[in-house]
């Protein structure tokens, strides 16, 4: 049940767009920091997606990590690509544009394999509901479950696109 509500995405209700945003200002006003919480954590979780970073591939002290130059700016372009997409949230293409640019370069200059993007999401919920407990009610849990899966979905259909292989 779990794996098919991934590879589906669920209409995100106006009024969760709003609960989004409302969480997302918050959040993105410590853009740096919780984006690098949030690779650190996906790196320490999953420490075989450092493969894909030549700069800090061989940290394993999440102290390093953090005061990594490069993790930093990577922390910034993830948060500033979650960034258009959640202010974009009323314009379906453009969403569906941002997402395929992330996943068409992943796929074809990168190699990334797609599930890191499932990993790396199912982190960002994990790290902003600790961040920020509060704002994260069940309702908010409920529209960031949508929002994982719609990135997901988007960045995984540009995958499609390109013809990757496993």
């Amino acid at each position: 049940m779990e794996i098919e509500r991934w590879e589906r995405s669920e209409e995100i209700s106006d009024a969760e767009k709003k609960v989004i945003q409302e969480i997302w200002s918050r959040v993105y006003a410590n853009c740096e920091d919780v984006g690098v919480s949030i690779l650190i954590r996906f790196f320490v979780n999953f420490p075989s997606a450092k493969q894909y970073f030549s700069q800090f591939k061989h940290m394993e002290d999440p102290l390093e990590m953090e005061r990594s130059l490069q993790l930093r700016k990577h922390a910034r372009r993830v948060m500033g690509a979650i960034n258009t997409v959640v202010e974009n949230l009323n314009d379906s293409e453009k969403v569906s544009s941002v997402l395929a640019l992330v996943g068409k370069a992943h796929a074809l200059k990168h190699k990334v394999e797609p599930i890191y993007f499932k990993k790396l999401t199912g982190v960002l919920v994990e790290v902003i509901a600790e961040e920020y407990p509060n704002d994260f009610t069940p309702e908010a849990h409920g529209a960031w479950t949508k929002m994982k899966t719609l990135i997901y979905t988007h960045v995984t259909a540009a995958y499609k696109e390109v013809g990757w292989a496993q």
